[in-house]
């Protein structure tokens, strides 16, 4: 008996002489399989190999993106790091710039009350208000009634007031005229006009008599529009009829840092 080896792809067959013809050719079909398959796998690892590549490259592609974004982050929190200390360091200012005010004001009041201290409670009074400092003068201590022309006391009052405002720097005065709601007759036409008067009257000796800086000083009449009591009772016109001379602190250095 004769046996034959056949070499296909690697794969060694050894078929004797007596192998039935029809066996060898399904034999041979097999192996025609095997090979196409051996080449199919081939083919899926070297897509594989590729998809691996494209993979890796896009890895990389997004480490370097995370690299570059950790760096503008970085940036970014430094930044605002840089921003969050300067408004601390601006608030702060703040603070000491609007506690310096309250220290100058409160010190001003003291000041004030002491000159003014000769004068009745129901005369005049001195209080702070929304950071200003407020003297308030009733119609009696100044004025006669429906009258503007200030009375000696009234004069002695402001002489004592103007030797404080002299020797106070950065400060404005606004006087302001206010009346009851009892219309006014005589030389006045109204209300409006009387109590810019006496605000007028006021001014001119503070300015002409007393030597205060007509630059920081301002005259204004409100009329029976701004009441502090009730003006159903004598003596709740009694405390409307009065002038108010209102002392504010410079707040130019404030709104610089505030307008920053």
């Amino acid at each position: 008996m004769k046996k034959y080896i056949i070499l296909l792809s690697g794969i060694a067959l050894i078929f004797t002489a007596c192998v039935p013809k029809r066996e060898l050719i399904s034999e041979q079909g097999r192996v025609k399989n095997l090979q196409k398959d051996s080449s199919g796998t081939h083919t899926q690892l070297n897509d594989c190999n590729s998809q691996v590549a494209l993979l890796e490259n896009d890895k990389k592609n997004l480490k370097n993106s995370m690299n570059n974004l950790s760096a503008n982050d970085q940036s970014t929190i430094a930044s605002s790091n840089i921003t969050i200390a300067d408004q601390a360091t601006r608030l702060k200012t703040l603070e000491g710039l609007i506690q310096a005010q309250k220290d100058v004001m409160s010190k001003l009041k003291k000041t004030v009350a002491d000159a003014l201290i000769n004068f009745k409670p129901d005369e005049l009074s001195v209080y702070l208000k929304d950071g200003k400092l407020y003297v308030s003068l009733q119609e009696k201590l100044l004025f006669a009634s429906g009258s503007a022309v200030i009375d000696p006391e009234g004069k002695q009052a402001l002489q004592t007031l103007a030797a404080v405002l002299i020797n106070t720097p950065n400060i404005t005065v606004d006087v302001e005229g206010h009346t009851d709601t009892i219309p006014i007759t005589g030389k006045y036409e109204d209300n409006w006009a009387l109590s810019t008067a006496r605000a007028t009257s006021i001014v001119r000796i503070l300015t002409n008599d007393y030597n205060v800086n007509p630059h920081v000083i301002v005259a204004s009449g409100r009329s029976k529009y701004y009441p502090i009591a009730d003006n159903t009772t004598p003596e709740g016109r009694a405390k409307n009829r009065r002038t108010e001379i209102i002392l504010s602190p410079d707040l130019t250095e404030l709104f610089k840092l505030l307008n920053q």
